[in-house]
This record gives C-alpha cells, sequence and structure tokens, in this order.
C-alpha cells in the first residue's frame, strides 16, 4: 500500500487478500503507526520515490491518492522495480482539472502558480510505458462538491493535506488585499442553488509487469462520467 495514509486502503486489501501479507509504505512514521493501529502488521516509513525493497519483491502495489504530491517518474520507476514478472500495479490520483474553480479564481488576482500542477493521464500513460509497464489502462471520472462557504472549502483542503508543492509558486506573503480579490472571483461561480463548486477530476490506472522483455504498447484510454468511452 504505496502512501497507506492511516491504512484504510490496506486494511481492505488484507481483508480481500487473507492469504497475502500487506505492507503498509508512508512517508510519514504517524501514518504507518496509524496503519498499524488499523491493524496492518508492516508498516515502512520510507519515501515513494526511493523504497528499500529489494527488486521484484511484490506480487501487487496499490497506490490511493499519493501520486500527485511525488515525482510520478522516479514513484513508476520505483514501482517497476519492486513488482515481480506479471504483478500489477493499480493507484488513483488525480488530474488537471482537479480545483479548476480554485485555479481561475487565483488566476483573477495574479500570475503565481497558487494551485498544485497535476499531470494529465495521457502523460501518465506514456510514463507507464517508458518504464518497462505492459498496456496500462487509465480511466477518468469528475466529482464536484458544493460548499456554502469558502473558507468551509479551504478547511477541507487543509485537512486533506492539499498543498502547492510546485517549484514556481509565490512564497511570499500573500496579503489581505489580493486574498479578497480570490474570495471576490471565486464568489462569481456561486451556482443556480447558490453553492460554490470544486471540481476534482479522478484518475484511474493499472498496469502489470511483464514475464518477457517489454514490447512496443499503446495506452488505452477510457473515460468514465466524462462521457463516453474510447
Amino acid at each position: 500500500d504505496l502512501g497507506s495514509g492511516t491504512g484504510y486502503l490496506g486494511v481492505r486489501l488484507g481483508d480481500a487478500l487473507r492469504r497475502e501479507r500487506v505492507v503498509a509504505l508512508d512517508v510519514a512514521h504517524a501514518m504507518t503507526r496509524a496503519a498499524r493501529d488499523r491493524g496492518l502488521k508492516l508498516g515502512v516509513c520510507a519515501d515513494a520515490q526511493r523504497m528499500p525493497f529489494e527488486r521484484a519483491t511484490f506480487d501487487a502495489v496499490a497506490s490511493n491518492m499519493t501520486l500527485q504530491w511525488c515525482d510520478h517518474e522516479a514513484v513508476f520507476a520505483e514501482v517497476r522495480r519492486i513488482l515481480a514478472g506479471g504483478g500489477v500495479f493499480l493507484f488513483s490520483t488525480v488530474g488537471p482539472d482537479t480545483l479548476r474553480e480554485l485555479k481561475s479564481a487565483w488566476r483573477a488576482v495574479d500570475a503565481s502558480t497558487r494551485v498544485h500542477e497535476f499531470v494529465d493521464l495521457h502523460d501518465l500513460g506514456d510514463a507507464l510505458l517508458r518504464h518497462g509497464f505492459a498496456a496500462p489502462t487509465l480511466d477518468v471520472d469528475r466529482v464536484t462538491m458544493t460548499y456554502e462557504r469558502l473558507a468551509t472549502l479551504l478547511k477541507d483542503l487543509k485537512a486533506l493535506g492539499a498543498v502547492n508543492a510546485a517549484a514556481r509558486r509565490d512564497r511570499g506573503l500573500l496579503g489581505k488585499r489580493r486574498f479578497r480579490a480570490f474570495e471576490a472571483a471565486y464568489e462569481t461561480m456561486r451556482g443556480a442553488d447558490g453553492s460554490l463548486p470544486s471540481t476534482w477530476e479522478i484518475v484511474y490506472g493499472v498496469a502489470t509487469a511483464p514475464l518477457a522483455a517489454p514490447r512496443t504498447a499503446s495506452v488505452r484510454v477510457a473515460f468514465g462520467s466524462a462521457g463516453g468511452g474510447v
């Protein structure tokens, strides 16, 4: 369970795969401790981009909402290294349409990068192929959350640990004037029901480590509720 957090996914994997051992890996020691408290006996505190495992150690790697905070190229290389031949890699992350309203409101204030830049699913598929995965399949869904108050949305983002890790972000103090301009811009997006929208583009992926040397392959991309299949 790559980027295990408190072990929510790992526990369910353990329940589904009763005869298999689940290893919870997270960069935060508090998270691996919480995962063990949930019942996952094996917890490792380490960086997903440099994992302390030997080659071909695992039959499967699953990652829920972690890739967006990492260098996905480095993570894919590591996952490919630790997966045994025929092993499966499953993940969910978020795409560039995520928090589009937040991005738009900040663009009305200045040109700084104030919202984290997320990777497009086509780029993720290409990266999987570059790192030797076989015929990756990706799917996308969009969910719109609604809020009565902008402060509640910002509080939820902070609780999720959704921080801006962009190298080009503005590290200076924001100031009350610019923040009020941001609030005013977001307020213009209230819907007919009076709520504020917050869009999340959820990307799902599955790929395998080939048993033999990988051959040239194409990425199959499927679109979910966004409309239509490809």
